[in-house]
């Protein structure tokens, strides 16, 4: 097994997502690329230098590129790696959580990847509600993502089939892997909680969300030909309100946000080009 951990500035999670990966029971091998942190981050990968198979810090070409050639250059210099994923700086593994998914793909070998539940977690790392996801199927994925990132393992001939992630897409590349590889075959869902995603004020979930809506209706207008109802009315309502979780806008911008999404589905337009 090989797990890369992309990280910018992450020092005071990285010790968790790291230690998450160290006290499981498998054989695996962990590269952390770091893009250059300015923080602690040097010093935390260093404490646990022992437990990698390699690291690095200087800048890179991004979040996209670290995960691809970290799993790229692992699986070139360790043999006997099948199954391949990431876990993001931020991110952890729950107790079990590695051991589960790897269990998972063994007993189900036509699977060519699977997909766990997972919850969210604080800053000071306290689990806190569940993520919202569901077997995959390409109608549900169509309206929105199914499948929680940090709660996935990949088989390394799929990942290599298609080349790993998109280097054009700084959000919603993951979105995008899954439906590449359900081209392929089945993503398999495990009904067991194995990972948390941590929520704070600077995950580019947050802060980059009019990239996010752009890119994942591009991806499903690729897959489906059309873009859901629910892509346009979710992104109208985060306009007006910001992005919060559990937030809801008022009447009155309920309903102005009810006129901009119906314009945009009712003449298929793209997300950026929402009035």
């Amino acid at each position: 097994m090989a797990i890369v951990v992309p990280s910018l500035n992450q020092g005071r999670f990285l010790g968790a997502a790291l230690d998450s990966i160290v006290r499981s029971r498998l054989d695996f091998f962990c590269a952390v690329l770091d893009a250059g942190s300015s923080d602690e981050s040097v010093d935390v990968i260093r404490a646990r230098e022992a437990s990698l198979a390699f690291w690095r810090s200087a800048p890179d070409g991004g979040q996209t590129a670290a995960v691809n050639d970290g799993i790229a250059r692992l699986c070139a210099t360790h043999s006997g790696v099948d199954v391949v994923g990431w876990l993001n700086a931020d991110d952890f593994y729950l107790e079990r959580g590695l051991e589960k998914l790897s269990a998972a793909l063994t007993a189900h070998p036509d699977w060519v990847a699977v997909a766990g539940r997972g919850v969210l977690a604080s800053e000071s790392g306290s689990l806190g509600e569940e993520i919202a996801t569901a077997p995959f199927s390409r109608q549900q994925f169509a309206r929105w993502c199914t499948i929680c990132q940090p709660a996935t393992l990949i088989r390394r001939s799929a990942w290599e089939a298609i080349r790993g992630l998109d280097l054009s897409l700084g959000m919603c590349f993951d979105y995008d892997l899954w439906w590449r590889l359900s081209n392929l075959g089945p993503i398999g869902y495990l009904d067991d909680r194995v990972a948390a995603s941590r929520d704070h004020g600077q995950t580019k979930t947050r802060r980059y969300r009019q990239q996010y809506f752009k890119e994942a209706t591009r991806i499903v207008r690729r897959e489906t030909g059309r873009v859901p109802w629910h892509w346009y009315i979710s992104e109208a309502l985060e306009r007006q309100v910001g992005y919060e979780i559990g937030r809801r806008p008022g009447l009155t911008r309920r309903l102005r946000a009810a006129w901009q999404a119906g314009t945009g589905y009712l003449f298929d337009r793209d997300i950026g080009a929402l009035p």
